[in-house]
């Protein structure tokens, strides 16, 4: 099986198999709300692990070995099983194989799971160590939305909302590495004006958000809520240059520092899990009209 769409109450979403990936999100008049992977970027929403961001070197380290791991991992490159499938929900997992352990020496489980209610959309990450060693993880979101959502309005007429004050400064990438610096916040109050302009230097990180939720809108159309649980960090991203899209992106771990060259399981912002012990993550869309 390929695909699945789901259908919710206000709301209907198509899950493909490769990657577990959100490939369309619609609202209930039928306005696809999720950028449809075109030039400027091939990709939808794709599943980040068992890194987020990139290593130094693309190269993970674990007890003196070296071994290559590409940007945000191999997750959104793998052909997932179905493991759960009905008219508004389904499970789809990956587990380890001599393929994974090639780039990652670890046992693991990785089950990503959708779920449609009224106007929102749920998805669950749940990775379950099957080893016998901490298991070293990040794990991310990575939902490109339409921007515009609706096409006659310019992009400026567009602002992030979020559900308290971001005062801290932000976190930047050079060459896809973490800067050791952070600089000020681009974020007025609760308010994050968009612009192309945001993204010139890539990625606005946010590596401590106070926030566990954003609103994207305009003063007209649809709006998208976006709420999570269980990640630390919030990356929001454009193609540099532009392009139609906006990445809201909850994520727990990041791209590591550029000083850092160390064993993986040092490496800042990873989970450690512990033999036979899970974690889950879970974000939420909400649509409003």
């Amino acid at each position: 099986m390929e695909q699945v769409t789901l259908h919710g109450d206000g709301i209907s979403a198509t899950i493909v198999g490769q990657g577990a990936e959100l490939v369309s999100l619609r609202n209930g008049e039928g306005t696809e709300l999720l950028w449809q992977a075109g030039p400027a970027w091939r990709r939808h929403s794709p599943v980040l692990f068992p890194i987020v961001g990139r290593l130094k070197g693309d190269q993970l380290r674990h007890h003196g070995k070296t071994y290559p791991m590409t940007q945000h991992g191999f997750a959104r490159d793998r052909r997932f099983a179905w493991a759960e499938q009905g008219p508004s929900s389904c499970t789809l997992v990956l587990t380890d194989d001599a393929e994974t352990r090639a780039h990652y020496p670890f046992a693991f489980l990785l089950a990503v799971s959708y779920s449609l209610g009224f106007r929102q959309l749920a998805v669950g990450f749940e990775i379950t160590n099957t080893g016998e060693e901490p298991l070293p993880a990040s794990v991310g979101a990575h939902p490109a939305f339409n921007w515009p959502l609706l096409p006659e309005l310019p992009k400026e007429a567009y602002r992030l909302t979020f559900a308290d004050d971001e005062p801290a400064p932000v976190r930047r990438l050079k060459d896809g590495l973490l800067l050791p610096k952070g600089e000020p916040t681009p974020i007025e109050g609760k308010i994050l004006a968009l612009s192309e302009q945001l993204f010139v230097d890539d990625a606005v990180i946010l590596d401590r958000p106070v926030s566990s939720a954003v609103r994207y809108s305009a003063e007209r159309g649809p709006a998208i809520e976006m709420s999570w649980q269980g990640f630390r960090e919030l990356g929001i991203w454009s193609k540099p240059g532009g392009a139609a899209f906006l990445c809201i992106e909850p994520w727990h771990g990041l791209a590591s520092p550029m000083e850092f060259d160390g064993e993986f399981t040092e490496k800042p912002g990873v989970m450690l899990i512990p033999p036979g012990a899970k974690r889950v993550l879970t974000y939420q869309i909400h649509l409003s009209p």
